[in-house]
């Protein structure tokens, strides 16, 4: 069930950049031939979504406790014990006690009166708790307490957060995602922009031209002339018999750019739109990698604080037998050091906890202020692609899927469009035509006189070849030059997500298999701390003993939650490299 919320949190993160290929809308697909290199897929990508759109069709899912399951306490695994004090009436061959041989040491039991060491009596009764029914059949990571998520927070500003809301809320407003999602936007509008080019532009304005001095007419005579030109209206600048310089309808432009440029526009877009999709998912694996990094600190620090329980209470029980003479006291000086490096512990694992905590809040565009706090009560196995599946066909559907390798191919297709931009180059003309229609007038010195109407049609067109041909090879190597790196960079995005893919695999598999070890360690050692409990009950060994068995537990349960959460890294990372496929874990 926990995977069908973070699979929608994963569809409500991406669905907005679902395309609308070969509809009407200005952002469909388009066509295009490239001599040297295979079409590339074509790219499907809709318009940026506002707040209020994605606040309408994407709710946040998973807040409050809705998604929480219910945790029972989980059992302490220990039955309680308590001294008894001696009865009145009692031999003097029972007040002398009994001798007990442990390891070699022979030692002499006494009975004490429990008025006289009733702290040893607390002491005991707070170390071995009664025992809680446990739930069947689950292994617990933290055993002695319903995790509280707000516990030890060093700040009142907490953000509960649970997996599937962090990862709906990549697709809103996050920085990364949005100005990937704008330079596409830029890109489709240098494509608008690339096809209307050979459409003419309008001027309009007013000019005024003085002259004084000497003038050069056209028969080679040099008169001295005294004038002035006033032009206005559709078409500016004209000055003596020249046409108008500034046309009210002019179309400039080089052939070769009316028809290479929408093309080359366009595959630029689709490599924008591949990119703003690649850039999403990895914001979506980095989310996911920061909470279990948050979550992993959280459900750490309950276990030693567990332990630092236990802990407390041997090295107080301890203290209590070397102080009624019943124990040594280098024992109890070992658990005042073993007690110092648990607490030093529980502080590095509290550091670690707020660093995940502002990473989290970094990759998630968050107020770096607030404390996050993770809303899942225990970890779980997260599985969205079973270990069974076959890694060649992961592979096969990371190189159909991988938004990297799709902007990889129209990368390559705009550098063939470009090449054949340059090979054209010199056979098609540059194109100007211009067109006015204004008011013009002049006269003698500063007399503006006979306005009337003018009307100027222009049509030039010229062909040229750059530096004697020169200029022309050159470009064109330029560009196969461009054609080639672009040709193998494909080929070592290629490799890199086959690669990609391949790892992964193989984390998940073999940390599947290191979870079920762990999880078997957990419980060899709760069978030895009972079994350590026992012989201290019996009477048969110090409190000191049992300082191993904690040990061992603390490391088990600390490996089973590394596994998991290892595991859980696995198949996010898997689950990227392969494109966000939305494979069923049941396949």
């Amino acid at each position: 069930m926990y995977q069908d919320w973070i699979k929608f949190g994963l569809l409500s993160s991406s669905v907005f950049l679902s395309g609308c290929a070969g509809s009407g809308s200005p952002f469909a697909s388009r066509g295009s031939e490239c001599p040297l290199q295979a079409q590339p897929d074509q790219a499907v990508l809709a318009k940026v979504p506002t707040p209020e759109d994605y606040n309408r069709n994407f709710p946040i899912a998973g807040r409050g406790n809705q998604f929480i399951k219910p945790v029972t306490k989980p059992p302490s695994q220990v039955k309680a014990v308590s001294y008894q004090s001696a009865p009145k009436k009692q031999t003097e061959s029972s007040k002398q006690g009994a001798t007990l041989t442990s390891g070699g040491t022979t030692s002499q039991l006494q009975f004490v009166d429990t008025e006289s060491d009733s702290h040893i009596q607390a002491a005991v009764g707070q170390f071995f708790s009664p025992p809680v029914p446990a739930p069947p059949s689950e292994v617990s990571i933290q055993s002695e307490a319903v995790l509280n998520p707000t516990h030890n927070l060093q700040t009142a500003q907490t953000y509960p957060l649970d997996l599937p809301t962090a990862l709906a809320m990549v697709a809103g407003e996050h920085p990364a995602v949005g100005f990937a999602n704008w330079k596409v936007q830029e890109a489709y509008a240098q494509l608008e922009q690339a096809e209307v080019m050979w459409l003419p532009s309008l001027q309009a304005g007013v000019s005024f031209h003085r002259h004084d001095g000497n003038y050069q007419a056209s028969n080679g005579g040099t008169v001295d002339v005294n004038r002035s030109s006033f032009q206005y209206g559709f078409g500016s600048g004209a000055v003596g018999a020249g046409t108008t310089p500034r046309p009210g309808l002019v179309a400039q432009f080089h052939a070769k750019d009316a028809l290479f440029q929408p093309r080359i526009a366009e595959k630029t877009a689709w490599a924008r739109g591949h990119a703003a999709t690649g850039v999403l998912q990895r914001q979506l694996l980095d989310v996911a990698l920061a909470y279990l990094k948050l979550l992993r600190e959280e459900q750490d620090l309950k276990i030693v604080e567990e332990s630092e329980n236990r802990t407390e209470a041997l090295a107080q029980l301890t203290e209590d037998f070397a102080s009624s003479g019943q124990g040594l006291r280098a024992d109890a000086d070992r658990m005042k050091t073993e007690l110092a490096l648990v607490k030093s512990r529980i502080a590095e694992i509290q550091e670690q906890s707020e660093v995940a905590s502002s990473r989290l809040a970094l990759a998630l565009s968050l107020d770096a202020n607030h404390r996050i706090v993770p809303l899942d009560p225990m970890v779980v196995p997260i599985e969205l692609v079973t270990p069974g599946h076959d890694k060649a066909s992961l592979i096969a559907t990371g190189l159909s899927l991988r938004p990297k390798l799709k902007e990889a191919q129209a990368l390559v297709a705009e550098a063939c469009e470009r090449y054949q931009r340059e090979k054209y180059s010199p056979f098609v003309p540059s194109v100007l035509l211009g067109l006015s229609t204004t008011g013009f007038g002049g006269g003698v010195g500063t007399n503006i006189s006979n306005t009337d109407g003018r009307y100027d049609f222009d049509a030039l067109m010229t062909w040229e070849v750059r530096n004697l041909g020169l200029g022309e090879k050159a470009s064109r190597r330029e560009m196969t030059a461009r054609v080639e790196q672009a040709k193998f960079e494909k080929i070592r995005v290629l490799d890199q997500v086959a690669q990609e893919i391949s790892e992964s695999h193989s984390q998940v598999v073999h940390r599947a298999n290191r979870m079920e070890i762990t999880k078997n360690a957990i419980q060899s050692a709760e069978d030895s701390f009972k079994r350590n409990l026992s012989r201290i009950r019996d009477g048969q060994g110090l409190p000191i003993e049992v300082l191993q068995s904690i040990r061992a537990l603390e490391d088990a349960r600390r490996a089973y939650l590394k596994s998991v959460i290892d595991y859980n890294e696995a198949q996010f990372k898997l689950q990227w490299a392969i494109g966000w496929s939305g494979l069923p874990a049941s396949q």
